[in-house]
């Protein structure tokens, strides 16, 4: 139905008598005065006037009886605008719990109480209802024009609420659509700054990458010769050394032949006071160290430049990931040495297609966080790799604290750490993240709190479409 057009009115009174003055009320018969316009129309040509807008009333004798029709038009979608309830019933319902059954239905209905006396006062009854602004009393015995004209206002103040409050409702939908707007573009607008800072903390990881890789070309390029003469000269001296323990040696055979007691007396004691024996056997130890260390600065350089890979110009390419395995310890050695022992459980891996700076990222990332997670207790750190079909998998694991199963839903999340303020950037396992999809693999972990906890990366052998 037109709801801006409604003129449904309910009765509910026990009184028969009183429906029949409401009818006469409200629905007067009007076919004589039709008839009338009707032949005036016709004798001087005029229209034929449009009939008054009628009410349409309907008629119930019980508290619950008007309930149920007040149901009925509701569900036929044709409410009632108002309701003429009598106060005193004897059977059933009396006026006021009427009133509260009806309301509890359809708030929006107009009241008018029909009373000649009542068991509430009109003060007592409003508070009772708590409705002042739908509720108005009509003092038995009624008068016509009083009815008709409390009908038609309160029809009309029905309408008016109905469509304020389509209005209302409109208006509303179009700010909660509005709200969404704005929810969904401060959403969109968060992602973005975190995308971007995301971007720009991998652009300075790149630079920093590129500096290193660059820096470690540089020191290459000055500490190799040093490197090169100074293991030359240790060989040599090595060479030199070997020679004079052959002379030593055929000097001590020859004391034999010195008859002189005095002679050999004074052997003996300079051979003691330079301690002979013990540079005999102390100086090949020490070249031997210094050959190692030369050896071990040469590595350092070599893992520095396999680390950031400053000439593979960030080009996908087929790399050994073991080898990155271990250029990676090297570099985070230090900060190794005094949390965690490494264990390494490897197994031969295929070379795999990737950017190997990216990929030591990744590994560099997940080792310091596992020294991180040992705390002040030395702990271990376990390092696996393996095969599965066309698939590498690195796992690191840790006998640390464990994750909070919480936490755990958010580790991979940009700026999330639970580092104190000035302590972590909450960008490491991120960035991995993204890194790790680009390479069309997975990161997990497995973590249970007080046990420790175990990242595992996936990454496909092949990059049949390499992301850019």
């Amino acid at each position: 139905m037109n709801e801006s057009s409604n003129r449904r009115i309910l009765l509910i009174d026990d009184t028969p008598s009183i429906h029949e003055d409401f009818r006469k009320i409200l629905t007067p018969v009007e076919v004589q005065q039709v008839e009338l316009d009707e032949m005036e129309a016709a004798l001087f040509g005029s229209e034929v006037k449009a009939a008054g807008a009628l009410f349409e009333l309907d008629s119930a004798y019980g508290g619950q009886e008007g309930l149920e029709k007040l149901n009925q038009a509701l569900q036929q979608n044709r409410p009632y605008a108002l309701a003429f309830v009598d106060m005193r019933m004897p059977e059933g319902w009396d006026g006021a719990q009427t009133i509260e059954h009806l309301w509890q239905q359809d708030p929006r209905l107009q009241v008018v109480v029909c009373t000649a006396y009542s068991d509430y006062s009109w003060d007592v009854l409003l508070e009772r209802l708590q409705a002042h602004d739908r509720l108005l009393i009509l003092k038995k015995p009624f008068d016509n024009i009083e009815v008709q004209q409390m009908a038609s206002t309160l029809l009309t103040k029905w309408e008016m609420t109905e469509r304020a409050f389509v209005q209302m409702s409109h208006l509303e939908h179009l700010v909660n659509l509005r709200t969404a707007e704005f929810k969904q573009a401060s959403v969109a607008l968060q992602r973005e700054i975190d995308e971007r800072k995301q971007l720009e903390s991998q652009l300075v990881q790149s630079e920093k990458l590129a500096s290193l890789g660059q820096l470690a070309a540089g020191v290459a390029h000055e500490i190799n010769n040093p490197i090169g003469f100074i293991s030359s000269n240790l060989g040599s001296l090595e060479g030199y050394f070997k020679q004079l323990q052959a002379m030593l040696d055929a000097y001590r055979d020859a004391e034999e032949a010195i008859a002189s007691n005095e002679v050999l007396e004074r052997l003996g004691q300079l051979r003691e006071r330079v301690e002979l024996e013990f540079l005999r056997e102390d100086i090949p130890l020490l070249i031997k160290e210094s050959k190692d260390g030369i050896n071990r600065v040469g590595q350092i350089v070599k893992d520095l430049k396999d680390f950031s890979r400053v000439d593979s110009n960030q080009e996908w390419q087929w790399a050994n990931l073991q080898q990155g395995i271990e250029s990676t310890l090297n570099i985070v050695a230090n900060e190794l040495k005094y949390k965690a022992d490494v264990l390494k459980e490897y197994q031969v891996l295929p070379d795999i297609e990737c950017l190997p700076s990216q990929i030591n990222q990744v590994i560099m990332n997940l080792i310091v966080n596992a020294s991180q997670a040992v705390g002040p207790q030395r702990g271990t750190i376990t390092l696996r790799t393996g095969v599965e079909g066309q698939k590498v998998w690195i796992e690191v694991a840790d006998t640390g604290s464990g994750i909070p199963p919480e936490t755990l839903q958010k580790i991979f999340d940009p700026f999330f750490t639970t580092k104190p303020v000035g302590q972590g950037t909450g960008l490491g396992l991120s960035l991995s993240y993204g890194i790790v999809k680009k390479h069309r693999g997975e990161i997990t972990v497995r973590s249970e709190v007080g046990a420790g906890s175990t990242f595992r990366v996936e990454l496909p052998v092949h990059q049949t479409k390499p992301a850019a």
